[in-house]
């Protein structure tokens, strides 16, 4: 449970889709959903917001939430998953941004990534890794972004049962 397979399969039994707004994995997680068969049935599109910038300009993140807390923050995880649900037309989207390395970033330690996903149910974010760090080079903290990403959204949309696609955001 938790693999990508997982992830198409729960989307599909619930007749639901899902985009992606990515800064640190720049398009791995849409590219890992995308890998399985009949993946089209479910993955809308996604974004990718590796420059600061963009999370404004395409996901429509707050400029006040940018100058105020960072790209690095759960507000900005959660904005970005809100904007590509809405840019993407997704009944699910899932966001990723955080610090790959080598180097810390603004404070940020390498390691610390933050994931958002938005849903009819409303939007949330989670910091990734066991105490709040995902360990290992930045090639191994994209990959285990992407792996922790889609275990909690596959443990989302199965919690969540099969509301409707039409439902707005609480």
């Amino acid at each position: 449970m938790g693999d990508n397979a997982s992830l198409v399969q729960a989307l599909k039994k619930a007749g639901q889709t899902i985009a992606t707004c990515e800064s640190l994995t720049a398009g791995l997680l849409a590219a890992t959903i995308a890998e399985v068969p009949g993946a089209s049935a479910v993955l809308r599109g996604g974004l990718i917001t590796y420059a600061t910038e963009l999370k404004h300009d395409l996901a429509g993140v707050p400029a006040e939430v940018l100058e105020a807390v960072g790209p690095v923050s759960p507000e900005c995880a959660e904005a970005m998953a809100l904007g590509a649900r809405r840019a993407c037309g997704a009944d699910w989207a899932v966001s990723l941004t955080g610090v790959a390395g080598p180097d810390p970033q603004d404070g940020h330690p390498v390691g610390e990534v933050w994931c958002g996903i938005a849903s009819a149910d409303g939007v949330r974010s989670t910091r990734l890794g066991a105490g709040g760090l995902l360990a290992g080079a930045r090639d191994e903290i994209r990959r285990e972004s992407v792996r922790e990403a889609i275990c909690l959204l596959v443990a989302a949309i199965e919690a969540s049962g099969t509301k409707s696609a039409g439902e707005s955001l609480g």
